[in-house]
């Protein structure tokens, strides 16, 4: 389709997929996955998504909620076994899902611009499972009394990910590879650690303006992910999660309708289900770490946009666009 491709400038470098229930109308691939060796990104190159992991990890406690090993008002205090000390043990598991929680949040995006300052006092690369960012949230006074308010806030989605682990007994990656890697086909994604990543996976890349050249994300974020981001997947991979998603494969139909419905909000408008942000009534998850940006949204109409870059370009912007010309079709 000419008019998307018109809105994608030259400098943009990643990949760009619109379908609708199900037949691409468009995808195409810019731009370097690996930028000295001049490695082309292709439209099955992976990308991480940064916090577009917590969609995923919000359908495997959902999962857990619908199989009974935990509820909605579960609390961290029955579930985390190390000391919370000024943390509430009341914040429930429903509170961590849908930000309102108020736990000490370990990169709170109001008061910290880069993700790499956390990592002058917590080496990133000793970080490679959800336990080990215990450190940089643990000593912390909590941020509001839980349920208070919506505050987007990462260190929850680490807690889930950790209740994950206790509830079952599995790494939370090996989860939920098995409840929605592997039996959806879904190839291509899972949790890489950066200093072992897989073959055809786009490095990403931040540019350094005082010496005017890029420079890799390798010391700037997580070695391997905590359960808020640091997942990596295909275009065709996050097809596929809403396509079973939404038909109800992986977690029942009645608890899609409560991910996807309004469970907090702010004055701002910023509206949020549990692991899916909400545009009106339709859902979308997206994600953004140094290098890294995407966002995914599916609409009523069954237009699904898909927008990964390993650059981070500004893909809301581009994402906006592109829906409006589609509304002109």
């Amino acid at each position: 389709m000419k008019k998307i491709e018109h809105l994608i400038g030259s400098d943009f470098n990643g990949v760009v997929s619109v379908s609708k229930n199900g037949e691409s109308l468009f995808k195409k691939a810019y731009g370097y996955a690996d930028l000295p060796n001049r490695r082309p990104i292709n439209t099955d190159t992976i990308f991480e998504v940064a916090s577009g992991s917590k969609a995923f990890v919000a359908t495997g406690i959902m999962k857990l909620i619908e199989t009974g090993k935990l509820s909605l008002e579960s609390t961290i205090g029955e579930w985390l076994d190390f000391g919370l000390k000024q943390i509430s043990p009341q914040i429930t598991v429903r509170q961590l899902l849908n930000h309102t929680s108020g736990i000490p949040d370990y990169f709170d995006e109001s008061v910290m611009d880069d993700m790499s300052e956390l990592w002058a006092e917590f080496p990133s690369y000793l970080m490679r499972k959800p336990s080990d960012m215990i450190p940089t949230f643990i000593d912390r006074p909590m941020m509001y009394n839980p349920g208070e308010k919506f505050q987007y806030n990462n260190t929850g989605y680490t807690v889930l990910a950790m209740i994950i682990e206790k509830a079952t007994g599995m790494d939370f990656d090996k989860y939920l590879a098995k409840l929605i890697f592997e039996p959806y086909g879904m190839k291509r994604t899972g949790y890489y650690e950066l200093d072992r990543l897989p073959a055809n996976c786009a490095t990403a890349y931040i540019y350094d303006k005082e010496r005017g050249e890029y420079f890799t994300n390798i010391y700037s974020t997580n070695a391997k992910s905590d359960g808020a981001g640091g997942m990596y997947t295909t275009v065709d991979d996050v097809e596929r999660y809403w396509k079973h998603f939404l038909a109800g494969d992986i977690v029942s139909e009645e608890t899609v309708k409560t991910m996807t419905a309004l469970q907090a909000s702010d004055e701002d408008g910023a509206r949020y289900g549990f692991g899916l942000w909400l545009k009106g009534n339709t859902p979308f998850f997206q994600g953004m770490d140094p290098g890294i940006s995407f966002i995914s949204r599916r609409q009523d109409n069954g237009i699904l946009t898909i927008l990964m870059s390993n650059f981070c370009d500004n893909v809301w912007k581009l994402n906006s666009n592109i829906e409006d010309v589609l509304c002109e079709l």
